[in-house]
């Protein structure tokens, strides 16, 4: 896979982890895992970008004693999502051109 259209998908995805609740790095790591495979060294440059982008707020609250890292959506990200959604419908339409054709000429 081209590696700007991973990244992108990759962005679009941490996005989505973040469209039901508030997370941190681990956590959403995790909740990619069913889908994606991303580790930290992946995530974190990710989610700089996203908040360098607006995509994404960033806030601290203690957790056991201790500071964790919260990553919030914008509406910011959620349009990028959605913009994301309207692009790869037209993506589809396309692959199942080519994919239609592929079985017509077997």
């Amino acid at each position: 896979m081209d590696i700007q259209l991973k990244r992108g998908m990759l962005d679009i995805c941490v996005l989505s982890a973040l469209l039901r609740e508030d997370s941190y790095g681990y956590k959403i790591i995790k909740d990619l895992q069913p889908f994606v495979a991303i580790s930290e060294s992946t995530l974190y440059p990710i989610l700089r970008r996203l908040e360098g982008a607006g995509a994404l707020n960033v806030y601290s609250a203690e957790h056991n004693g201790r500071l964790r890292k919260y990553y919030a959506i914008t509406p910011v990200g959620r349009e990028r999502i959605q913009e994301f959604l309207n692009e790869w419908k037209g993506m589809l339409a396309i692959y199942e051109y080519i994919e239609g054709e592929m079985k017509n000429h077997d």
